[in-house]
């Protein structure tokens, strides 16, 4: 007897978006797995950041970087996903799990993974992800300004269950600065709302176990938000990992997982 073939994949494209403080090689582990899957993967950068290395941008940050918005990152990657032959996966880490999740509002994306994202406008940070955030904001005119994250707060907030060595490595190869307004749009919701009664694509929401930066309360309170859409709407915490997750050892299941749950899509 003859078995039925297996349906299609939604897509064969993937589009992976940063978060803040990072260059696109952070996707460097995270993308050979999906790339070994068939997939064709593509790890564009946020503006300003194409303009050098990231020495050369933590040694003189972009003018007007301090004033790039949400909602500029999403029209960024936009007009890139409209070039591609097909609408991809969209998997956004931190920020770039917010801005993920603006895209799917837009339309964009035949699904979405949202990696320990930043926070939709309505889901209130708790106090630990806003304590993250508070160096950014208590600053003068930080709407406006850049902020680069320190060695020791990687270390302890970031990366906190990643080795040494690799915390060392991976500080000098991808932190950048970043947007102060990104973060205080953030923190008071303004410019990233979207409406998630109307989502039509399968988003998956994940959390770390051990991640300072955005804590597994904040990734269920987007989870809880976002299950408001007929769509269908998942949630994992992976235990013993830090906000570092598509990084650091033990990205390898993380990867595996979103790779099965785009499978069974």
């Amino acid at each position: 007897m003859a078995t039925e073939p297996r349906p299609s994949r939604l897509t064969n494209t993937v589009v992976l978006i940063h978060g803040a403080w990072m260059t696109p090689a952070s996707w460097d582990n995270f993308r050979k797995p999906l790339e070994a899957g068939g997939y064709t993967v593509h790890t564009p950068t946020w503006p300003y950041l194409e303009r050098g290395t990231a020495a050369e941008l933590r040694a003189n940050p972009p003018e007007g970087l301090g004033r790039l918005t949400a909602g500029a990152i999403a029209d960024h990657y936009a007009k890139f996903i409209d070039t591609l032959p097909e609408k991809p996966l969209i998997i956004g880490h931190s920020m770039g799990g917010l801005v993920t999740q603006l895209l799917l509002d837009r339309g964009y994306g035949v699904a979405g993974v949202a990696l320990d994202p930043g926070p939709i406008a309505g889901v209130i940070p708790d106090f630990l992800s806003l304590s993250a955030a508070i160096p950014v904001l208590l600053r003068w005119n930080a709407w406006n300004r850049t902020y680069t994250l320190p060695k020791a707060t990687f270390d302890a907030r970031f990366a906190n269950t990643a080795p040494q060595a690799l915390r060392d490595e991976a500080y000098d190869k991808y932190v950048v600065p970043t947007s102060g307004r990104l973060f205080a749009q953030a923190a008071t919701g303004i410019g990233v709302g979207v409406n998630t009664k109307a989502r039509k694509q399968p988003l998956l929401v994940t959390a770390a176990e051990h991640d300072r930066t955005v804590a597994p309360a904040l990734s269920r309170a987007i989870w809880r938000k976002q299950k408001k859409s007929a769509a269908r709407t998942d949630f994992v915490e992976f235990p013993g990992l830090s906000h570092f997750l598509a990084a650091e050892p033990g990205h390898e299941k993380v990867a595996a997982y979103v790779l099965d749950w785009a499978e069974k899509l």
